[in-house]
């Protein structure tokens, strides 16, 4: 295996398996446009090799905190709205992915790292990981029909409606995860995701994949767009962030 490693992201390759680790521990892997764009990048790479799994996992604490806040009060409310549209960019290309995607989940996660998780088609966590989606504390709508179709509406509203934190144990439960998994046993996940991902060639995985996409690509961007090109977006997340 080989490894191909910059400031933000690591990505290990083999013929079956490209793993991608978020590599911003000490900003607990929060989502910088240089990371977006990384991961863009480097999926749309292993798509062009038809590389059959794609994983994704965080170094250090957690998966990812989310949307980086980092010099937010600099840019302006366009600059913001371009990296939220680059961030479900990033979203759709994992969603619709022809590969099989999993998610290495552990520690605390908020925001558009949670949605990574959700754009996977296989999603594990460790027993003491949690999730929050406080987006829509500052207005944003990014994920909301990928995560309602993934856990059911009354449960995306019990906790969007709240931006409430939910638990491993709650995670499973709802279909958030398909399960739990210590980190000692990802190799073994990983493998075994492998094995399903290589069952099948690429055009007939890629074709099954998008005959069970229940996603709508078109309308998540532009709930998306209108959520947080609404006037006074900086003002909104400053509150957020001070509350």
């Amino acid at each position: 295996m080989t490894a191909m490693t910059d400031t933000v992201l690591a990505i290990d390759k083999s013929p079956q398996v490209w793993t991608y680790t978020l590599n911003r521990p000490d900003k607990r892997n929060a989502l910088s446009a240089e990371l977006v764009e990384a991961l863009i990048e480097g999926v749309d790479a292993a798509h062009a090799e038809q590389i059959p799994l794609l994983v994704f996992r965080g170094a250090g604490k957690n998966f990812s905190a989310g949307f980086d806040f980092t010099g937010y009060e600099a840019q302006s409310e366009g600059d913001l709205l371009l990296r939220m549209v680059r961030i479900e960019t990033l979203l759709q290309r994992v969603a619709g992915s022809p590969s099989l995607t999993l998610a290495l989940a552990h520690g605390r996660n908020f925001g558009a790292g949670v949605d990574l998780v959700a754009a996977c088609k296989l999603r594990l966590c460790t027993p003491d990981a949690s999730f929050r989606m406080p987006g829509l504390k500052f207005g944003l709508v990014l994920g909301t029909r990928r995560f309602r179709n993934m856990v059911g509406a009354d449960n995306a509203l019990s906790i969007l409606g709240s931006a409430r934190s939910f638990d491993a144990e709650e995670a499973a439960r709802i279909g958030f995860v398909q399960g739990l998994a210590a980190d000692t046993d990802w190799p073994a996940q990983v493998q075994q995701a492998a094995d399903t991902a290589t069952a099948l060639d690429a055009p007939t995985r890629a074709s099954l994949y998008q005959a069970l996409d229940t996603n709508a690509p078109d309308a998540d961007l532009a709930a998306l767009v209108r959520s947080a090109s609404r006037p006074g977006f900086k003002a909104r997340i400053r509150q957020y962030l001070d509350g």
